[in-house]
């Protein structure tokens, strides 16, 4: 494993989704992350932060196939996923394929749609498949859905069940930006918008090579162990009512052998469970009294901060 590439594409994705997106190399990276882990984001934020343009600037840095759906309550699973329809020229069913057939699926506003349709996401999410009419097809590799949902509007929206919310690897809020990424972002926009000359960066052998081998990164009995007290603490909190399942446990522990790997390691240290654990854990609790609120990511980076780390045996 050479983690010199890791590093170098790491490296080359930021600086190229930066041409557009300012400010945000955290966000970046933690999508980049995602993406190598073979997982989904979920972007939980407010209108007109830069979600869809990031998604946009992402799949053109990896250029990969992009499909943007826009979520209404009228949208129906077949929307989705393709229909078998009767061709009258050769007198046979044929299918037509639907938006998932692609690499970066841009969920907008997913939760303006309704559960049903949501929930035909399930098996795309989890088994990268879909199945219509007792037919199952395999999605293209890779697959990755990013999806976004403005979480102060509730009007007419349908809350993202619990089982919805947890195949998504991360959710992450991109912020307000500064008030000198601000300047830079206007100045950037005066002319043009600066996606519309953006171009691939990572070829399709570097992305096969980061998702086949980030798995190699090594962990000590003593951070596994750290890592477990994480998940474990979300279980027995006095503050919270459902705690961090197994599928958590198994996505903080590939997350952190991704983000180690772009960082040049290859084993796991105390500092990537941390950072990692408020982004992939922090919408797979649920707190007493307030549910699924804003102060989870503060909660986790409060809880993991207190447990004992591990330190190196001389």
């Amino acid at each position: 494993m050479d983690t010199l590439k890791f590093q170098e594409i790491r490296g080359k994705i930021i600086d190229n989704v930066s041409k557009v997106i300012v400010g945000k190399d955290e966000v970046i990276e933690l999508v980049t992350v995602c993406f190598i882990c073979g997982g989904h984001v979920l972007l939980d934020d407010i209108p007109g932060m830069g979600k869809t343009m990031l998604i946009k600037a992402f799949s053109k840095t990896l250029g990969c196939d992009f499909k943007r759906i826009q979520f209404t309550p009228d949208l129906l699973p077949s929307d989705l996923t393709g229909i078998n329809f009767y061709n009258q020229k050769t007198g046979e069913f044929e299918f037509r394929k639907g938006p998932l057939f692609s690499n970066i699926i841009l969920a907008d506003e997913i939760n303006r749609a309704t559960p049903r349709t949501q929930s035909s996401l399930l098996e795309a999410m989890e088994e990268k498949q879909i199945t219509v009419d007792g037919e199952t097809r395999k999605l293209n590799d890779p697959f990755m859905v990013l999806a976004t949902q403005n979480p102060i509007e509730s009007y007419g929206t349908f809350p993202l069940p619990e089982a919805q919310l947890d195949r998504f690897f991360m959710r992450i809020k991109m912020g307000y930006p500064s008030r000198e990424d601000e300047i830079e972002i206007v100045k950037r926009n005066k002319e043009k918008n600066p996606i519309d000359s953006l171009e691939a960066v990572i070829t399709q052998k570097e992305i096969e090579y980061v998702r086949e081998n980030f798995n190699k990164v090594d962990i000590s009995p003593d951070v596994m162990d750290y890592l477990l007290d994480v998940v474990e603490a979300t279980r027995k909190d006095d503050n919270v009512q459902v705690g961090v399942s197994p599928r958590g446990t198994l996505a903080l522990f590939k997350s952190c052998q991704a983000y180690a790997a772009i960082n040049g390691r290859d084993y796991i240290i105390p500092e990537d469970i941390k950072k990692m654990a408020a982004y992939v854990l922090n919408h797979r609790i649920i707190l007493k009294g307030s549910g699924r609120n804003a102060n989870s990511n503060h909660f986790i980076e409060q809880l993991s901060n207190g447990i004992k780390v591990p330190v190196e045996k001389l």
